[in-house]
């Protein structure tokens, strides 16, 4: 048996994941063509490479069906519910920064913290009779936000394309989103509500806790460990 890591498989995110375990030591390669999934790790013997989308990760590590897994902190709380209960964050990687935030169209002048938002929706429902809408595609992290911060009289909308864009074409009132930069936001004509920092996320290396290790891979795990926290 060996110990399978798991990492994004394309775009600057598997690069930048490439170089930070070269710097410690290990190197991780692609094998075959770009549409083969196959990996290969170098520096450390009895671990395997499995190269998957950054949002399979979250789903493979509470499985056990890899052992570690680098993805953002963001999709481990989404999609993982009591997710301290399934993984250990081993490592922060320092890249893949993005925040996920609320913006709401920047014509709402009145409208700068949550509790403006919650009245502004309350007003909504009372004028056109149905919640006031909220794109988004990480339901779970917002519904507990909103609840936590006295938010009500919305609903949540799905949005698996660009999220940013719903206001503008009126499928939405607001968003809940990932952002780095907030220039697409802007371009956009939104902004963000100066409390509506939901999570502040990042490529980040975590530990699957759903497997009992042998003692063979429990000393490879050790030695992984020690290499990528030097």
């Amino acid at each position: 048996m060996t110990l399978k890591l798991g990492v994004p498989s394309k775009g600057r995110l598997m690069e930048q994941t490439f170089e930070w375990f070269a710097a410690r030591g290990l190197k991780l390669s692609r094998t075959g063509s770009d549409r083969e999934y196959a990996g290969a790790i170098e520096g450390l013997q009895g671990m395997e490479l499995v190269l998957l989308s950054a949002g399979e990760i979250p789903r493979e590590l509470a499985a056990g069906r890899i052992d570690l897994g680098v993805t953002g902190t963001d999709l481990i709380r989404e999609k993982l519910p009591t997710w301290s209960d399934k993984v250990e964050a081993i490592a922060e990687m320092g890249f893949g920064h993005a925040d996920l935030i609320i913006a709401v169209p920047a014509l709402w002048v009145d409208v700068d913290t949550l509790d403006d938002l919650d009245a502004a929706a309350a007003a909504f429902r009372a004028r056109h009779g149905f919640r006031l809408r909220i794109a988004t595609k990480y339901h779970r992290l917002v519904r507990e936000f909103l609840r936590d911060n006295g938010v009500a009289d919305y609903q949540l909308v799905d949005s698996q394309g660009a999220t940013e864009g719903t206001v503008k074409n009126e499928t939405a009132e607001a968003v809940a989103d990932i952002t780095s930069t907030g220039d697409t936001l802007r371009a956009n004509h939104l902004k963000i509500l100066s409390d509506g920092l939901i999570l502040a996320s990042q490529a980040t290396l975590f530990q699957s806790k759903a497997n009992t290790l042998r003692a063979a891979d429990e000393k490879t795990l050790q030695a992984f460990r020690q290499m990528v926290n030097s």
